[in-house]
């Protein structure tokens, strides 16, 4: 006699194959929709007939999902920051947290060194003004920007994806330095890169990456402060979190010229209202959070997360437990 099929919530549409294979296992329902995300009352209404649940950066798993999901055995989020969820809660459940690292670091480190390419060179500003009809001559200082070869790049937190940018910029002849929570000697070793105190890598860098992960200790760990520290000829490139940057003191930097150009991929709210001030600023790249977004990369990510929930709730360690 067969056991009864565990059910598992999934808040988007995956591709085709991940839903067929996790339906073979499972009793499988979605939000069906690839756009747009459950609204959370639908997501607090039903949480509490599934056994794990496979869910975005979008959803807020904090304490008060967490009661009603009272079966719950296992949470798969698609990503490699967990922010979203609420990990202490969780674990005094029982319920099991995983994440899908790896598979998108080095699609996140291209797009964080095109961000710094597109910044320092005005590509989208220069786009922008040739559609627009304002290229009208050849001129010697039309859309000048900053070179990139040759100068200093200051990664913030040196992970896999620090270190995936790192090995990029070495192609560049860029000078490297760090900041982490803890020194990186195997990093050291392979990449030349210097390790200094934040003030440092701040006051130092032409080109300065947040790529810390987002706590309750990085949160707000760049402030008008820090960003007094940098060079006036000095571009900031943010594809970790938002939070980790407080961006009404970029706001005011920029307005000031304190720094002279930013590239972003991630802020405080998402998707960012269009009426910002951020968007305001033609020497400000702004994407829509889309770091890892290669169809590849976000179909391993769709497998990986999957392969966590299965083995969660066949009794196994799934490869990816954050907690």
């Amino acid at each position: 006699m067969n056991s009864i099929k565990k059910k598992i919530f999934i808040t988007r549409k995956p591709p085709e194959h991940v839903l067929n294979n996790l339906q073979k296992i499972f009793e499988v329902d979605i939000w069906n929709s690839e756009d747009t995300e459950i609204p959370r009352d639908e997501l607090l209404h039903i949480i509490h007939k599934f056994d794990g649940l496979l869910c975005l950066l979008t959803e807020s798993i904090d304490e008060e999902l967490l009661d009603k999901g009272r079966n719950l055995k296992v949470i798969s989020n698609l990503a490699v920051g967990y922010n979203n969820i609420c990990i202490e809660e969780a674990t005094s459940r029982g319920i099991m947290v995983t994440n899908t690292p790896g598979v998108l670091t080095e699609t996140t480190a291209d797009l964080t060194f095109a961000l710094m390419l597109a910044a320092s060179r005005r590509i989208v500003e220069a786009s922008h003004a040739l559609r627009e009809g304002k290229w009208r001559t050849w001129s010697p200082m039309f859309m000048t920007g900053m070179d990139v070869h040759g100068s200093t790049l200051g990664i913030i937190g040196l992970g896999e994806i620090g270190a995936a940018v790192a090995r990029r910029a070495k192609g560049f002849n860029m000078k490297l330095m760090y900041y982490s929570r803890s020194r990186k000697p195997e990093f050291e070793a392979e990449l030349d890169i210097e390790y200094a105190d934040l003030h440092t890598v701040l006051q130092t860098s032409d080109y300065v990456c947040i790529l810390t992960p987002f706590t309750k200790d990085t949160k707000n760990l760049i402030t008008m402060k820090e960003l007094k520290l940098m060079k006036n000829t000095a571009i900031l490139i943010n594809t970790a979190r938002g939070g980790i940057l407080n961006e009404m003191d970029l706001i005011q930097a920029l307005s000031e010229g304190i720094i002279w150009g930013a590239g972003l991929d991630v802020y405080e709210q998402e998707p960012l209202p269009l009426d910002h001030p951020l968007l305001q600023f033609p020497n400000v790249v702004t994407l829509p959070h889309i770091g890892s977004a290669s169809i590849q990369t976000r179909t391993k990510m769709w497998e990986l997360a999957a392969k966590n929930i299965t083995l969660a709730l066949q009794g196994k360690t799934p490869p990816n437990l954050v907690n």
